[in-house]
């Protein structure tokens, strides 16, 4: 089999294999949303919208930083709905591409759907059509990965240009300005439909660096986009049970992946999520590769856990550090399924945050607990692949049971946290380190959810004084659906 074909068709194939090819619909989460939401208020931020697009100017409270000049880009799941049916799990909405414009003080918000082949299809028949993670469903058939592609995920701005990522399928570009989608991004003819997962890296020479899973095949795709945009290297990594990845890091020399024991069992007539089975016994695997081949050079075990976010990995010597974000198991998937459905855990899963040793040298990995909380770790965009110090935050301090409460951060050297608790009728998202322009210090900017008043609101925070809270909020006359990442750029 030639290359082309190889990469054009044999890995779609094993995805492909691996999602239900016949379904039928159910229509029970509708019904039981609704009936949980008057039990449950806070679900109202999973209720997702029938907007095409949303613009407004925000109410600034506080003092808006007149120097943070730019857009702060986020994406997420925001229509799960259609003819009474509602999808089953919040990672299979429709992607919303989210724009938070600023300057001169002033907060200007847009939003669109994202225009993909899977929202089109569905809005022109008026009925879900096809399968995602969680939802098992399919009254059409499917080409390939990309026409289930919702592009939720992830909004990241490379190179000039702006795209809506989605763990399983081909990145998005969308039009930065207006929020239009310009279609499906092909790096190169045959690599058509190809995975470029949601969590990119990119480094201080400007190249993004990227992977795409193929679970069912064995596979894993390797990427580097260069600073001006174009391919510069790809490639397919075998990797036995590749199953769930969802993030990964780099240093100046590796990419490091960590593979929870999750593992794909392929089946019909039953969810994506539904046919992964967790094996405790199994350890976690830890592969680094080499950035300049992409070959594997380390293999190394570490105790079970569920892994979806990484936040920064640096080297030291012949030793790896690397901040994770650790569940004990992977029941907060069917956790976010049961939200869709109205119904809430009494006791969530959370995630412990933890900085991992990995020793190259002897194949070993140390484990030390930095909180016993944490989810949505980032860093500087200056400090990814580098030593860092500060590692930035979402807490579970004075959350409701159906999301983050609280903006933190950890002291790597002291263990040293500072944090402010929004409280119980908060929503907190994603929060991003943004460089202030003078050099000295960072700005924390990120959304959350005002439960009370069914707004939005924009926070921005001193990073070097979170507990002091916001320095300004820009609040929005309405509340838009939650985002799960995005990245700012500044003008």
């Amino acid at each position: 089999m030639h290359r082309r074909d190889f990469l054009g068709r044999g890995l779609l194939g094993g995805l492909a294999l691996a999602i239900p090819s016949r379904a039928r619909a159910d229509a029970g989460s509708y019904a039981s949303f609704r009936a949980g939401l008057r039990r449950h208020p806070q679900l109202a931020a999973l209720r997702g919208t029938e907007q095409e697009m949303l613009s407004g100017r925000a109410r600034i409270h506080g003092k808006w930083p007149q120097a943070l000049r730019g857009s702060f880009f986020r994406n997420g799941p925001a229509r799960f709905e259609r003819a009474g049916e509602r999808l089953e799990h919040w990672f299979d909405g429709d992607g919303m591409v989210h724009a938070w414009r600023m300057a001169d003080g002033q907060v200007q918000h847009q939003a669109r759907m994202v225009r993909t082949h899977k929202y089109l299809a569905e809005a022109e028949a008026g009925q879900l059509l096809y399968p995602g993670f969680g939802t098992w469903l399919a009254r059409r058939p499917f080409a390939n990965n990309d026409t289930l592609n919702s592009a939720n995920t992830n909004a990241v701005p490379h190179a000039g240009r702006l795209y809506a990522l989605w763990e399983g399928g081909s990145a998005t570009e969308i039009d930065p300005h207006s929020l239009a989608t310009r279609g499906i991004k092909t790096w190169r003819e045959d690599l058509a439909a190809l995975p470029f997962s949601a969590h990119p890296k990119i480094d201080a020479a400007g190249r993004l660096w990227n992977f795409g899973a193929l679970p069912g095949s064995d596979k894993l795709v390797l990427w580097r986009i260069e600073a001006d945009g174009s391919l510069g290297k790809v490639a397919v990594l075998p990797v036995a049970d590749v199953a769930m990845l969802h993030d990964f890091a780099i240093t100046e020399r590796y990419l490091v992946f960590l593979l929870p024991p999750f593992s794909l069992h392929p089946a019909e007539q039953t969810s994506f999520l539904d046919q992964h089975h967790w094996q405790p016994e199994r350890p976690i695997r830890i592969l680094v590769v080499d950035k300049a081949d992409f070959t594997l050079k380390h293999s190394l075990e570490m105790p079970a856990a569920m892994v979806f976010h990484l936040g920064n990995a640096f080297e030291d010597g012949q030793h790896i550090r690397l901040d994770a974000c650790l569940y004990r198991d992977a029941r907060v998937l069917d956790e976010m399924r049961a939200h869709m459905r109205g119904e809430i855990s009494a006791t969530p899963s959370k995630a412990r945050t933890v900085l991992l040793d990995l020793d190259l040298a002897r194949g070993t990995v140390s484990e030390q607990r930095l909180l016993e909380d944490g989810e949505f770790p980032r860093v500087a965009d200056h400090d990814i692949g580098r030593r860092h110090r500060r590692l930035y935050l979402l807490g579970e301090s004075g959350r409701n049971p159906v999301g983050m409460g609280s903006v933190l951060s950890v002291d790597l050297d002291s263990g040293r946290r500072d944090e402010y608790v929004f409280g119980p009728d908060w929503l907190v998202e994603e929060h991003v380190p943004v460089a202030r322009p003078d050099g000295r210090g960072l700005w924390l900017l990120g959304p959350a959810f005002d439960l009370a008043r069914q707004q939005t609101v924009l926070n921005v925070f001193d990073a070097a004084r979170i507990s002091a809270g916001p320095l300004a909020q820009a609040r929005l006359p309405y509340a838009a659906p939650l985002g799960f990442h995005g990245n700012f750029l500044k003008a």
